[in-house]
């Protein structure tokens, strides 16, 4: 993947300043150090970084059209390019690079705003159409690639990362506060807002429209969506297919799906956990390749969670060779401030710094592209809450007495918690209390123990819910269990999975994570299906399951899901005191200064905690808050407020970049295509 950056003047032509796009594609190196470039028009401005794995010599950005009237940057892969280049030049379009992404330019010729149905990969590209006088800007299907935009003093600005935006200088970094409250409540910034006021992502499956007026230049933006997450009506799911038919199918589909994120003019990898989601994608990798491809892993300090002796057990039996990262708690502490300036955001899953370690011994082993194994828990119910809620909905035979549990459970944790039927709530937003409410709301209910008067204030009529352009029409229609899924992929996917511990932290270390399970033909086919093959009992995956029998032994096609999260003592090790910087972050001055939290709650509980019995959900959510409470301090004193703490600078975070010549770290990129 690479580094994509821009700004169009919204009021007419006003001169694009050269220093400040610049500046911007500087500040997405780590995104993109073997390449740039950049295109400057009156009024437009459109940058790139270049991480180079397909179209190795002649794959630079901006990309053209034959006329040159049509311009495009991109970031990400289209796995299917080479028939839609066959397509292309059948129609008489002339390619001057092997890019997959050259692909756009001749394709919106053809399709204009319906190009993006016809995408199929990772992506955030932006197009320019001289005739047209149109900017447009469009993500993903399931947000994999990022974008973020804002504006300012009439200009529209867009990036791969925040970090682009502010390094225009046109954007102040001012927190959001509905940011923090998205991150309390859901673990992941799901957008559109983000912890930045004014900004906002570009959601999956959406593109934004600039449309110039052709007599003076004032253009119009607009939002649009081109796909959206969808399943059939509850009881109209799949059932003409035979059970060995639907195997079969899945079974089809996974390797043509793993076929398709192994095209790369350089080599690729696989990350290896003890599960059964990476283990089968390795495992299928091997096959199409015909031979095995190397992995790395992760091995943590937590016995609970530790799965190398599932990964060695797994390697040996692929032939795969193993490269293991061992990462401790001080690891943990020593990554971390990297990881929240790499995320922009707070992060409370922890484990998201080994991921950056991780994502750092790869490229230190000179690889770019890796496979993984996300996307399976969202695309065929893998997490424990869908097992849990599916327990209780069984108590149903009571009327009411499930929602009754979740009300008595919150008045337990939370005494103060501003209840305002919170059940009643989410129904109306989703048709019913599905199995991701029960997991957010009951792990997260704790944090209006941690909040200031201030923020209490601020979130009390708020609903991170309500925010977020849920379809309420289509989800009131579905199974509970895919209601479920469809919130679970709309927050923790694409806000945290995908990003802080996903695309941030390895583009972070100029290394492209590609996921097989999140193919758009492998989704549909999936969706169609009946929640039986996707929970059966209290068997998860159950398809995937299935077909893991068929590939792998069956200790390993069976083995138990373990959530890679790393406990509160990876940030506080020494019982309740932490490093310094923790430390800082904690006192009663930093808490205060910032404004988001209580000092007094945040000590007692601190202390409290450990009385705990440990692994029960009430210490979990206590711990994952405190975890919060740390990451979003640590954010406010990375991008808000430096005087929080004493933290070292920020020399060194991008130590694989050092090799690149100086003259692609340094600021001297010249404007391509000027015609200001």
């Amino acid at each position: 993947m690479c580094g994509i950056a821009g700004l169009i003047d919204l009021n007419g032509h006003r001169p694009v300043s050269h220093d400040t796009l610049r500046s911007m594609c500087n500040s997405l190196f780590h995104r993109g150090p073997d390449d740039s470039g950049l295109l400057v028009r009156p009024g437009l401005g459109l940058g790139h970084r270049r991480l180079r794995i397909i179209g190795l010599e002649d794959g630079q950005q901006p990309l053209k059209n034959e006329a040159e009237t049509v311009i495009s940057v991109g970031n990400g892969e289209l796995f299917d390019y080479e028939s839609l280049r066959a397509d292309l030049q059948n129609r008489g379009h002339r390619f001057s690079t092997h890019s997959d992404l050259e692909n756009v330019v001749h394709l919106w010729e053809e399709r204009g705003d319906d190009l993006w149905n016809q995408l199929r990969g990772q992506f955030a590209i932006a197009i320019w159409d001289d005739h047209a006088q149109q900017l447009v800007i469009g993500r993903d299907r399931f947000g994999i690639c990022p974008v973020y935009w804002a504006v300012r003093d009439g200009w529209l600005l867009f990036a791969s990362e925040i970090k682009a935006l502010l390094a225009s200088g046109m954007v102040s970094a001012t927190p959001d506060w509905r940011g923090v409250e998205q991150i309390f409540t859901c673990m992941a910034v799901p957008g559109p807002a983000t912890c930045f006021e004014g900004v906002q992502t570009l959601l999956p499956g959406h593109y934004l429209s600039i449309q110039r007026n052709h007599v003076d230049g004032t253009a119009q933006v607009e939002d649009r969506t081109y796909w959206e997450i969808d399943y059939p009506d509850a009881g109209s799911e799949e059932s003409g297919l035979s059970d060995e038919a639907v195997i079969e199918e899945f079974e089809r589909l996974m390797v043509q799906s793993v076929d398709r994120r192994l095209r790369a003019d350089v080599p690729v990898v696989g990350c290896l956990s003890g599960g059964v989601d990476s283990t089968i994608v390795v495992a299928m990798a091997n096959h199409v390749l015909g031979r095995p491809i190397k992995t790395f892993t992760i091995s943590v300090d937590d016995p609970r969670l530790d799965e190398t002796n599932d990964v060695a057990e797994s390697a040996r039996h692929m032939g795969s060779e193993s490269i293991v990262l061992r990462c401790t708690n001080a690891d943990i502490l020593e990554q971390y401030p990297a990881l929240i300036r790499a995320a922009e955001a707070p992060v409370i899953d922890t484990a998201s710094a080994a991921v950056l370690k991780l994502s750092q011994l790869i490229r230190e082993h000179g690889f770019k592209v890796a496979l993984t194994g996300q996307g399976a828990d969202e695309l065929l119910a893998g997490y424990v809450w869908f097992k849990t809620s599916s327990m209780m909905e069984r108590l149903n035979i009571v009327p009411g007495l499930t929602n009754g549990l979740r009300r008595l459970y919150t008045r337990f944790v939370t005494p103060n918690y501003p209840w305002k039927d919170i059940v009643g709530h989410m129904q109306s937003l989703g048709g019913r209390y599905n199995a991701a409410f029960d997991a957010f709301g009951r792990v997260f209910t704790p944090r209006f123990d941690f909040y200031s008067a201030e923020m209490k204030d601020r979130v009390t009529d708020y609903s991170s819910f309500a925010e977020m352009g849920l379809n309420r029409d289509r989800m009131s229609q579905w199974a509970p269990l895919n209601q479920g899924l469809y919130l679970t992929s709309r927050t923790l996917l694409s806000g945290m999975l995908l990003s802080s511990k996903g695309d941030r932290a390895c583009m972070n270390a100029s290394v492209e994570m590609r996921h097989p399970f999140l193919d758009e033909d492998l989704f549909d086919f999936c969706a169609k299906l009946q929640p039986r093959w996707k929970l059966r009992g209290l068997r998860d995956k159950f398809l995937l399951r299935t077909v893991a029998d068929k590939w792998l032994p069956k200790q390993m096609s069976r083995r138990r899901k373990a959530m890679f999260l790393t406990p509160w003592e990876s940030l506080c090790p020494n019982g309740t005191a932490g490093p310094t910087y923790v430390e800082e972050l904690l006192s009663e001055e930093s808490l205060r200064r910032a404004g988001y939290f209580d000092p007094a709650s945040v000590a007692k509980w601190r202390t409290d905690v450990r009385k705990l019995r440990r692994g029960s959900l009430l210490r979990t959510s206590i711990e994952m808050s405190l975890v919060g409470v740390v990451s979003t301090q640590l954010w406010h004193h990375s991008f808000i407020d430096r005087s929080l703490a004493s933290l070292p600078s920020q020399a060194g975070t991008y130590p694989h970049l050092q090799s690149y010549p100086m003259e692609l770290r340094s600021s001297s990129m010249e404007p391509v295509g000027v015609s200001q």
